[in-house]
């Protein structure tokens, strides 16, 4: 089974290149510990997706003592390579999001199943163990377009330091993902029941801190690929949106799918405590959270020791 890592996004709030921020004493990164939990899920083989510029960077601190652990490849995001008959606006510098991103790693996948996770979140094992479970039995199976999310609790997925974005969602009786609504500017609020609340059209609104959340963890086939092709093309295509600013977004090009009737995408949930890296503020809590786990005996002192 095949982890793709996302990690090709400017961090430009955080100031850096933050996938590869030491977060312990030891020089591991976040990306070590997503690694290592998934090593132990059963995942055999890692997919970088990166920008060809930082490559050096990452082969140097991450590849290198990765290899001989899990199989390691690097997939790029540039820029220019876009469907056929897209072009590059005048200006645009950012790159075109997840989806693009992912559709970049297509060759280097090939036919395998796969997770998807982001480079800045640490999720816990069990999210891993969960996907692998799941990506097994569609693997046996034989299936396609049968795909599945990690959802977390919102509760635990806020920042202490501002606001963060999450695509809320439903789920149907069968357990099956109906839904991801997009939200924006969340914050805790212990002062009224719900414990949450979204800043929407300049007014905050209540919002269920148990609600689950989503946080870019999936389980796929590679079918995926055609339809991300799909997505992209619509999105860069779009006449109502800034084509300097527009991107394609994995959640969303799930939920067309969903919508669509083109694939089913099982729901399930974590009740691990999340812990990503936006803004600088979030470095001490993440280390904090994960010295916690090495303490308790999760992760060893030293991760590749």
């Amino acid at each position: 089974m095949t982890l793709v890592v996302l990690a090709a996004g400017m961090g430009s709030r955080y100031g850096g290149l933050k996938q590869i921020d030491p977060i312990t004493e030891h020089g591991n990164f976040i990306i070590d510990f997503s690694v290592y939990d998934a090593i132990q899920a059963g995942f055999d083989r890692v997919v970088f997706i990166i920008k060809p510029e930082n490559e050096a960077d990452f082969e140097e601190t991450i590849g290198t003592r990765l290899r001989g652990k899990i199989k390691v490849e690097y997939a790029y995001q540039r820029l220019d390579d876009l469907p056929e008959g897209l072009t590059i606006p005048e200006g645009r510098t950012k790159p075109w999001g997840t989806s693009h991103a992912l559709l970049c790693a297509e060759a280097a996948v090939g036919g395998d199943v796969f997770a998807v996770i982001n480079a800045d979140d640490f999720y816990g094992r069990e999210m891993y163990i969960k996907i692998a479970e799941f990506l097994r039995g569609v693997k046996e199976r034989g299936e396609s377009r049968h795909y599945c999310m990690v959802g977390y609790v919102l509760k635990n997925t806020m920042s202490p330091n501002g606001t963060v974005t999450r695509g809320i969602c439903k789920a149907n009786d069968e357990g099956k993902l109906t839904s991801i609504v997009e939200t924006f500017k969340i914050q805790p609020n212990a002062s009224i029941p719900e414990g949450a609340e979204s800043l929407e059209n300049g007014v905050w609104v209540p919002l269920d801190e148990n609600s689950i959340v989503s946080m870019n963890c999936w389980g796929m086939t590679a079918d995926i690929f055609d339809e991300l092709r799909g997505n992209v093309i619509k999105t860069l295509t779009d006449p109502d949106r800034d084509p300097i600013k527009c991107e394609a977004l994995l959640p969303t090009a799930v939920y067309e799918m969903i919508c669509a009737g083109k694939c089913e995408v099982d729901m399930l949930t974590s009740n691990a405590h999340w812990y990503g890296v936006t803004v600088r503020e979030d470095k001490p809590t993440v280390a904090a959270g994960i010295k916690e786990l090495i303490n308790a005996g999760v992760y060893p002192e030293n991760l590749w020791a």
